[in-house]
């Protein structure tokens, strides 16, 4: 997939708010820190489409992105971060479950989570959150450019197989990426591009 466009839409707390157009979406969350923004701008080839910040935590609202006027890209809070108050970690874990119960154009959430680390409770626990509610979801693997090959590997087996051994029968899909050399960027457009298809396929059939 090319990517043609890609344009901000809106920003807003309340899923009843969000794009009406029945058309494919997918979410982008980790915690904070994760290179969140800097994976969307690679992705989208745009240099701040999201906006980057040395301050964890910035992003406070459901961003929608439209790409190739053809599906949303859906930039999420972060979370995990400590110096975000305990009042606004609440209405963020609010709006945020309200928007993956309610939002049917919901296709796919990518869970980005850094490469470097092993499998953090928070992470987990989300992943785990997304499964029960029968969300279908990604992990995207972070900050490759930081490790060699050898570790890249290494270090994804490991994370997935704790993974296996603790919470899941079959480890979740995953795609490594570096936002710093576009590792995994034409891979992680292919799953869109074959979600899209897919969904437009059933949306035709009703």
């Amino acid at each position: 997939m090319q990517v043609r466009s890609a344009e901000f839409v809106m920003s807003n707390s309340k899923v009843e708010q969000c794009p009406k157009a029945l058309i494919p979406e997918y979410a982008f969350i980790g915690r904070s820190n994760v290179g969140k923004s800097s994976l969307i701008n690679q992705l989208t080839l745009r240099k701040s489409l999201a906006k980057t910040s040395g301050r964890p935590g910035k992003t406070q609202l459901i961003n929608h992105f439209i790409i190739n006027g053809q599906w949303f890209l859906v930039d999420l809070p972060g979370y995990g971060y400590a110096r975000v108050s305990k009042k606004d970690k609440k209405q963020f874990q609010s709006y945020i479950q309200e928007y993956f119960k309610k939002r049917e154009q919901l296709v796919c959430t990518f869970v980005l989570v850094d490469i470097r680390h092993h499998p953090q409770p928070i992470d987990l626990d989300f992943m785990v959150w997304l499964t029960e509610n029968e969300r279908p979801f990604y992990i995207v693997f972070t900050k490759a450019d930081k490790l060699k090959p050898g570790a890249i590997e290494r270090q994804v087996n490991a994370y997935l197989k704790e993974m296996t051994d603790t919470l899941w029968e079959f480890a979740p899909p995953h795609v490594v990426t570096s936002s710093s050399n576009g590792t995994g960027r034409e891979e992680l457009l292919e799953v869109i591009d074959e979600l899209n298809q897919a969904f437009n396929s059933n949306f035709s059939a009703k």
